[in-house]
């Protein structure tokens, strides 16, 4: 039996309004799509893509224009309450009273959600995001790593079964981002579901069961992650040659050939149309030998590029 989507989002527009004769921003335009249960879901876009203020309304903190959206199955307008219940938001802001110690900020939260003292899990919490030892101490003496774990522990203070992440990243050492994702892959290996936006490609190719990509308020494409990858139909060989070159081997097959050093060159190829055996053999009869060879996929980021490349045009 198919399990309902985590959110589902129909016909999605937000137009802000204008100010003294400037038209408003359509910020998001006619967005339809589902977020299934149980998935580390990525969305993305350039910057002003409307990412934020998609986040933003499904945690209650903009007003939609029209269309509609369910969280766990509760509208956000006809039940917002337990819509509201059921998502924790971590905000790339890094948003808490500096006088109030983890624990505090974590009782605090939890009280605002209205969860009885008995059924709290603050200790539990700082426990899982490797603050135990910070517990009573100062927020405002947490590095930054730590505020950002804590930021996640405070969205979860509720039990909400649906986790966004919106840039928790954002401008943090490689060790932290490590630390960070570890945590999430935890928390949805327990049953949460995920949602991330990041500028990280990487991260999403790496974290992502699916991903959607937002570009001027349109949603332009939604696939699992595995099918972005299959888009690019472009590969990439690198050889070595037996001898210095003084320009790039050249094939009509060939997309594009470079030549990156006097023996390492650089070919790319259309691999619906032609392989690497057969660029090899291309490049030996012109009077080469290969001392070497390596391939290179396209990634996210190659996808991503062309997408957002495309709608612009």
């Amino acid at each position: 039996m198919t399990m309902p989507p985590a959110i589902s989002i129909r016909n999605l527009v937000k137009r802000y309004a204008g100010f003294k004769g400037v038209p408003g921003k359509l910020a998001l335009d006619d967005i339809s799509f589902d977020v299934p249960q149980g998935e580390i879901f990525g969305l993305l876009g350039p910057n002003g893509a409307g990412k934020s203020t998609l986040i933003n309304i499904l945690a209650g903190l903009v007003m939609k224009t029209s269309g509609s959206a369910s969280i766990w199955g509760f509208d956000i307008d006809a039940d917002s309450r337990n819509a509201k219940r059921a998502i924790g938001i971590v905000p790339q802001e890094i948003v808490f009273d500096p006088f109030f110690t983890p624990f505090e900020v974590l009782e605090n939260q939890a009280g605002f959600y209205g969860v009885a003292k008995a059924d709290r899990r603050s200790a539990e919490l700082l426990a899982a995001v490797h603050l135990s030892d910070k517990a009573q101490a100062y927020a405002r003496t947490l590095s930054g790593g730590m505020k950002r774990r804590l930021l996640v522990a405070k969205a979860m203070v509720h039990s909400p079964p649906v986790l966004v992440l919106d840039e928790p990243t954002a401008g943090v050492d490689v060790e932290l981002r490590r630390q960070l994702w570890e945590l999430v892959k935890r928390l949805n290996d327990e049953g949460v579901t995920v949602v991330l936006t990041t500028h990280y490609l990487e991260e999403a190719e790496q974290l992502c069961d699916r991903i959607a990509i937002i570009n001027h308020g349109k949603l332009i494409a939604n696939k699992p992650t595995h099918e972005f990858l299959e888009m690019s139909r472009e590969k990439i060989v690198v050889l070595t040659l037996d001898r210095d070159a003084s320009a790039a081997p050249a094939d009509p097959s060939f997309v594009k050939s470079e030549l990156k050093g006097e023996r390492l060159v650089e070919i790319t190829y259309d691999k619906d149309r032609t392989n690497a055996g057969e660029v090899m053999a291309r490049v030996q009869g012109q009077g080469y030998a290969i001392a070497d060879v390596t391939t290179r996929e396209a990634d996210l980021e190659d996808v991503f590029v062309s997408l957002t490349s495309d709608q612009a045009a």
